[in-house]
């Protein structure tokens, strides 16, 4: 006996050394094609990332969200983890027979613990096979390959159950309630020598051995190596939603924007290994669900592969193994052969559709349990299309040359843009060059944007907004034909030339005159400023109109006292919403209304759909698959509201346009948060010169 527990003993460390070894090797590949990306400087805010790494990975928050899914992995997740326990003192008993964890007394609450364990894993693989194979979910890949991992688990559940069944037999150890399931399985067996049962002990000693090492193999080289990567990314992740800027005084710099994929920051590249597939990403873009190329998934996927072979033919790293066995796979013949592999990164790999297809809405980000950021990947790949190959939707490019030219999307006169307030006597909307010639101060600037200024529909928002900051008391001023475009349009259409130039010119405008606080309708200009701007020196307070108007309801100084009978439904911006968290203000202010009655929408808040306007797509027609801007009004008519309210002019425009679309313009209204609180505070019927008293 003691001869075969030697061999035992030599042929367990050979093959554990031997899988041990190709673990790190494909940790160090992986990490090598990581490496190829670009440095980036560590900003050092420990205790928030950690505090993401607790909420995120050891919380589960954002598997959660999909309730079912996330409770099917936190039961594995936590016991994958305590089952571990279990297998070590399995192991031992295969090397050194009678020999057990040295927990003394706590022993036999260890064993109870880790057949529960082992029992509710069991239980999480058959939600997780019926989930995948016999509900079918979207989202989620089918096919050997994509269950392979359950075939992994329930093979080391079960063999370690096994083999501690015969254990108890082999050691001629009372059934007990500490190890209720190997009890059962050695009460089922007891008819067994102790010979046969030493010999079905060894086949699954070997076996859960085989199937664990092979797991630790397999997990670099699928899907599965989020298990090592996430916690990683998770910590490593941006703090902001900001995008990061160009450094055009660079002279080492010969790009700019990403055209390969080592342009990319390393940290970027680590997103591409922590993908799980679970398509949650996908399933709620609004590009995807829309019928346009985009799958935010697979636009990860496909970069992840691609990395993996030009990392292998740029390293000569095989990252597939045991070699032997993946001779033929084309990463591992790149290896080999460090042949030339270069296809074009915007072409070959994510077409320019793709790319064009994105709204920069971040559902996908929020919906990411690993905390994948896809959009600044697009984006970063928009810049290149746009500063180093000219490449550009013409209605886009159309947009951006009359934002250049007139400081608007339309090309119309400049010296237009403070022409809104010529509709509205009733009260006083003052220039900043007006108020300096008075010698009248002020608290606010209302920066009025681009659609405010022009576009008929958004200057009745703009003109409410004016009307209840004058009610409330709140002295304000605009900035009229000085005021140019935020620049958020060019940004997330990739021309960051064409912001930076607009940013700094804001930003000289703002500091010139003193600007302590900004309050705009606009939430792409609210997040340009607040987010974005700070990169180019602003240090200023930024409100949204809707958190200005709650503030002022809240302490009386605009009061809601006529009812407005309508039931309404309201739509989050994406960037008020989850590039701001800015919820609850617009809702406060409709529930603070006599008579409005507020259902929401099946996806709301964080969960809600784009409107199809943001990245620039406002100014670009949509080709393929149905229009984002119906669809979206298709999920707020489900509902059965009077009125679709939100707190953004695109937004506005481009529900409205959905009504129209759907034929219910008139049973159906649409209308700006601020516009629902004007008619409250001061009457449906309230005359002009009623108003300005």
């Amino acid at each position: 006996m003691n001869m075969l527990l030697t061999v035992n003993f030599i042929a367990f460390a050979a093959v554990t050394i031997y899988a041990v070894y190709l673990f790190i090797y494909l940790l160090r590949t992986r990490a090598a094609y990581i490496a190829l990306g670009e440095k980036v400087e560590f900003d050092k805010k420990i205790k928030q990332r950690l505090q993401k790494v607790w909420i995120n990975v050891f919380g589960q928050k954002k598997l959660l969200k999909d309730r079912k899914s996330g409770i099917i992995h936190i039961m594995f997740f936590y016991g994958f983890l305590l089952v571990q326990f279990g297998a070590i003192d399995f192991i031992m008993k295969g090397l050194k027979p009678g020999t057990v964890l040295p927990l003394g007394p706590f022993y036999s609450s260890f064993t109870f613990f880790q057949e529960v364990i082992t029992f509710i894993i069991l239980v999480a693989v058959v939600l997780a096979f019926h989930r995948r194979y016999i509900e079918k979910l979207v989202r989620l890949k089918r096919g050997f390959k994509s269950g392979l991992v359950l075939l992994f688990i329930s093979g080391l559940m079960l063999t370690v159950l096994l083999g501690n069944g015969m254990n108890i037999i082999w050691q001629d150890e009372a059934l007990s309630w500490t190890e209720p399931i190997a009890s059962a399985i050695a009460f089922l067996f007891g008819f067994m020598n102790k010979t046969a049962a030493i010999s079905i002990f060894y086949i699954a000693w070997w076996l859960h051995l085989i199937l664990l090492l092979t797991f630790l193999v397999y997990i670099p080289q699928s899907k599965h190596a989020h298990l090592i990567a996430a916690p990683i990314n998770v910590f490593l992740s941006r703090n902001s939603n900001k995008l990061e800027k160009i450094n055009f005084e660079d002279e080492t710099k010969e790009e700019f924007g990403v055209g390969k994929v080592e342009d990319f920051k390393q940290t970027q590249l680590i997103d591409l290994y922590a993908c799980v597939e679970c398509g949650r990403c996908t399933s709620m873009c609004p590009a995807t669900g829309t019928g346009k190329l985009l799958s935010p998934m697979d636009l990860i996927l496909k970069l992840r592969d691609h990395l993996t072979n030009k990392g292998a033919a740029i390293t000569s790293k095989q990252p597939w193994v045991p070699a032997a066995a993946f001779q033929r796979s084309e990463g591992n013949q790149l290896a080999r052969e460090a042949s030339g592999y270069d296809p074009i990164l915007i072409g070959d790999v994510i077409t320019e559709e793709e790319l064009w297809a994105c709204t920069t809405c971040r559902n996908c980000e929020d919906q990411c349990p690993v905390m994948n950021e896809h959009v600044d990947k697009i984006i970063d790949m928009r810049r290149y299309l746009v500063l180093m190959e000219g490449k550009v939707d013409p209605d886009a490019q159309r947009a951006m040359m009359n934002i250049e030219r007139q400081g608007n999307p339309w090309g119309l006169n400049r010296k237009d843009r403070a022409m809104w307030r010529d509709q509205i006597d009733d009260i006083p909307i003052p220039t900043l060059k007006e108020m300096k010639k008075d010698g009248s101060e002020f608290e606010y600037l209302f920066w009025v944007g681009s659609m405010g200024s022009y576009d008929s529909r958004s200057q009745k928002i703009a003109a409410s907004f004016a009307r209840l900051l004058h009610k409330a008391g709140v002295t304000f001023a605009i900035l009229g034909n000085k005021e140019k475009n935020s620049g958020d349009t060019p940004r997330r259409l990739g021309n960051e030339f064409l912001f930076q130039e607009l940013a700094v010119s804001n930003i000289e405008e703002f500091t010139k005159n003193n600007i302590k606080k900004i309050v705009t309708i606009d939430p792409h200009a609210y997040n340009s400023f607040k987010n974005e701007y700070p990169d180019f020196g602003l240090e200023i307070e930024v409100f949204h109109h809707t958190e200005l108007l709650a503030k002022l309801v809240k302490e009386g100084r605009l009061k809601p006292i006529y009812k407005v009978d309508e039931i309404v439904t309201f739509h989050d911006s994406c960037y008020l919403g989850r590039y701001n968290e800015v919820y609850e203000a617009p809702r406060e202010i409709l529930q603070s209304i006599p008579g409005v009655k507020l259902i929401e929408m099946e996806r709301n808040r964080e969960n809600g759909m784009c409107c199809g306007a943001g990245g620039g797509l406002m100014w670009m027609e949509e080709k393929k698959g149905s229009r984002m801007n119906v669809v979206r009004t298709e999920q707020a008519l489900s509902v059965n509201p009077s009125v679709i309210s939100s707190g953004c002019p695109y937004c506005l425009t481009m529900i409205s346009d959905g009504t129209k679309a759907k034929e219910v313009e008139e049973e159906v209204g649409t209308y700006d948060v601020a516009e629902m609180l004007e008619k409250s505070v001061f009457g449906p019927n309230v005359m002009t010169s009623e108003i300005s008293s």
